[in-house]
């Protein structure tokens, strides 16, 4: 059985990630900065992002990173990423990251992200060049055994739980009518099965409807 450790396992995605993981019987620790906040009858570790150490991290199979950082803070998203990677480097112990679809490519030459279009709405550039920089962090490491998983363009708790999925590659895609879209469960149902088959050993994917 898998022992996985869910560090922002208080937040919206987070929390749908350490319950699918539970409910598939996977031995699952919240990682939380306010024990208060802490789902019930789950294994809690307190610690901010900054505290952890290797050692905590170490009895982990699986350390799954769904830390948001909104306003202000998204400027947290780089460093957060470089302790991170200090403390799983070498450990054994795979990386598994909430991503964003900002970062996606809009065709195959990768000569554009979806942030850098000209509809991209501009209150979320900020968010999406953070996160496009904890990604680049992440390609550049070494040592570290990672996935991380881009949502659809649309990425809603509001969207129903439909048990299926389609996984994509680097670049933004659409279903048949022409959407890009996928709810918190069905993402979390995709990182679980991403956690026990690890068929996308580093690489970024792409999760969609």
């Amino acid at each position: 059985m898998e022992k996985v450790a869910v560090l922002g396992a208080s937040g919206k995605v987070g929390g749908k990630i350490l319950m699918e993981a539970k409910k598939r019987g996977l031995d699952v620790t919240a990682i939380v900065r306010d024990a208060s906040k802490a789902p019930e009858d789950t294994a809690v570790l307190v610690r901010d992002v900054y505290e952890l150490t290797t050692d905590d991290i170490q009895p982990f199979d699986v350390l799954v990173n769904a830390l948001g950082f909104w306003g202000d803070s998204v400027t947290e998203f780089s460093p957060s990423t470089k302790h991170l990677l200090s403390i799983l480097n070498g450990t054994g112990v795979r990386l598994l990251v909430v991503g964003g679809a900002s970062s996606l490519y809009m065709d195959a030459s990768h000569s554009m992200q979806l942030r850098e279009t000209p509809d991209f709405p501009k209150s979320f550039y900020p968010l999406g060049t953070e996160m496009s920089k904890s990604l680049d962090l992440i390609r550049q490491s070494t040592g570290v055994d990672w996935t991380y998983l881009s949502p659809a363009r649309e990425f809603s708790p509001k969207l129903p739980r439909t048990g299926s999925y389609v996984i994509a590659g680097e670049e933004l895609t659409f279903d048949a009518d022409g959407n890009s879209k996928l709810s918190y469960d069905d993402f979390a149902i995709a990182m679980v099965d991403e956690i026990i088959a690890k068929k996308y050993p580093n690489q970024r994917i792409s999760v969609r409807w």
